[in-house]
């Protein structure tokens, strides 16, 4: 415009041509043709200016639409989450029945991520939704729906995967049973919660005796690792467990590490102590790679009492060593009852710990015979029920 006023100044003297400014005509309009250009290419400017402009407000209402799009698909699930109290924002996560929120995506499957599956960062060492030491008590009624609604994520089996992040271990989680469901509901209300708060990848399996004979544990423990690999290879992480004991706390992480792992190392009916050095029973966890090279567990212990003592002198025999949590942390409580009817310790138990070197590698998960009568899908966990046999008839002690 500057340019424009300038031209309008030197062309005015020219219609009297007075003074050293004045010229032909010719000059004068050629200097209107240069200020009409260059008011063309100054409004051209203006023009591309606006036009980026408006270009550039169009493409971030787009990009805000679709961001908002984004979540709205994951924000209109809020009003079902309202329908499971265990799950809405309300929650007391203090309480040991409840799982601290996730990120907001839904859970998903225990299966591993799929081709087209969103790649999820690895879950955390110490796991942050953790509450510490937890009050267990076992009077108040516990149904079975009940526990079904404290745990909307857990899917049909008893399967579960943190939905924020990938876990290191597949976990299976083996419960030796028979006739104990009151004890099971009291297990699946503390544990599920537990487990989920530690962003385990797990599933649970109650491997049931049938028949009325002399229960036989470590053999069903056997049962149990076999059949949640049939179900799931990918099962790295084996946690066999009484269906009578709760963890007290939560940072006892239901992993697999180095080195074969005893968690209930401080019951509430040994005064919460280790009873013996060589203690291996209640609790424990083996990896995969650690139960073979054992040769799983003996299947010759009939009745209460030594599976575990043998357990230990396995491990010890293949050179392997104990680990356990802080006593502080490794502390649990049992459901108290009676013992249970055709469970009556055994009488040969001291002569057979006496002999695990011998015979270990003929009895073992090699030589377990079996058969599977029932699988049933729970919605918190598999039942699978077993014919495990009979015991062999024992020589009268003289």
């Amino acid at each position: 415009m500057a340019v424009y006023v300038e031209e309008q100044r030197l062309c005015l003297p020219a219609a009297g041509c007075p003074g050293p400014l004045g010229g032909p005509a010719a000059a004068c309009g050629m200097s209107r043709l240069l200020g009409g250009t260059l008011e063309r290419v100054c409004k051209a400017v203006l023009l591309l200016c606006l036009l980026h402009f408006l270009v550039a407000v169009i493409l971030y209402f787009d990009v805000y639409a679709q961001h908002l799009a984004f979540f709205s698909r994951f924000s209109a699930r809020g009003p079902a989450r309202a329908l499971h109290p265990a799950a809405s924002s309300s929650t007391n996560f203090s309480r040991p029945n409840t799982t601290a929120p996730s990120s907001g995506l839904p859970e998903s499957p225990s299966a591993r991520p799929g081709p087209t599956a969103p790649v999820l960062p690895p879950c955390p060492e110490s796991p942050p939704g953790l509450v510490g030491r937890l009050l267990i008590e076992f009077t108040s009624p516990m149904p079975l729906e009940r526990v079904q609604r404290e745990n909307p994520g857990v899917l049909l089996g008893g399967r579960y995967a943190p939905p924020d992040c990938t876990p290191a271990q597949t976990v299976a989680v083996i419960i030796p049973f028979r006739h104990r469901e009151h004890h099971l509901r009291y297990w699946l209300h503390y544990l599920h919660p537990i487990l989920r708060r530690q962003r385990l990848r797990y599933g649970v399996y109650v491997i049931n005796q049938h028949g009325e004979d002399t229960f036989n544990r470590a053999k069903l423990l056997n049962v149990g690792f076999l059949e949640a690999l049939k179900e799931d290879a990918t099962y790295d992480c084996f946690i066999f467990s009484d269906v009578d004991l709760v963890p007290m706390d939560d940072r006892n992480l239901y992993r697999c590490g180095d080195q074969p792992r005893h968690f209930a190392i401080a019951m509430d009916k040994f005064g919460f102590r280790l009873p013996y050095a060589g203690y291996f029973g209640g609790v424990s966890g083996l990896s995969k790679a650690q139960f073979l090279r054992i040769n799983g567990f003996p299947n010759e212990y009939w009745g209460w009492g030594g599976e575990d003592d043998d357990i230990f002198n396995r491990i010890s025999l293949t050179g392997m060593k104990i680990s356990r949590p802080d006593i502080r942390i490794g502390r649990y409580r049992m459901i108290k009852h009676d013992r249970d009817k055709h469970n009556e310790p055994n009488p040969q138990r001291f002569t057979k710990i006496q002999n695990t070197k011998l015979t270990m590698k003929r009895d073992g998960i090699g030589s377990v015979r079996y058969q599977v009568l029932e699988v049933s899908r729970q919605p918190l966990f598999t039942n699978i029920t077993v014919d495990i046999g009979r015991p062999p008839s024992w020589p009268p002690r003289g």
